[in-house]
């Protein structure tokens, strides 16, 4: 069509607008509702649990969260009532059934310009502060449970250290 045999917009339209009305044309304008779960997540679920859980992806009518520890992926199975009632509440339209907690590492997150970035993975622990740690896990059975303490621990001493350089 050529530019002059175009009628002329007299009103910018809202990207939402264009979106619901593409997404209606194809069949998927249900869907969308599901999706703005993305969008209200952190809201719903508190700043603590956005930081270990994030949403994957809905197949159905099921929310897939992909969880990076396996204490709070049993946390979350407890609240997974609650936050979908949360997400209900939000969404009025959003239409999940069931939360599916998978475990793994969540992507990491950019970092805003008012954040300083802490480069803690790069520290080194001393053979003391080494000692001091599996000192303190005396007493655990070799096992999942030992070995993510563990992890959580060295997590720790490490950030310690580089923020105590700061």
């Amino acid at each position: 069509m050529k530019r002059s045999e175009r009628p002329k917009l007299k009103k910018a339209e809202a990207v939402a607008g264009l979106l619901k009305k593409l997404l209606g044309d194809t069949g998927l304008d249900d869907r969308l509702p599901r999706y703005q779960a993305w969008l209200v997540w952190d809201k719903v679920v508190g700043e603590q649990i956005a930081r270990h859980a994030r949403p994957l992806r809905i197949r159905e009518k099921i929310l897939e969260v992909r969880v990076d520890n396996p204490v709070w992926m049993q946390q979350l199975q407890m609240l997974k009532p609650q936050i979908i009632k949360k997400l209900h509440a939000e969404l009025p339209n959003c239409d999940i059934d069931d939360i599916y907690l998978r475990r793994g590492d969540l992507q990491p997150e950019t970092t805003t310009a008012s954040e300083p970035t802490i480069k803690w993975q790069t520290e080194k622990l001393s053979e003391s502060e080494q000692i001091e740690i599996e000192e303190s896990l005396t007493g655990l059975p070799e096992n999942d449970l030992k070995n993510e303490m563990r992890r959580l621990f060295i997590r720790q001493k490490k950030l310690t250290k580089a923020k105590s350089r700061t």
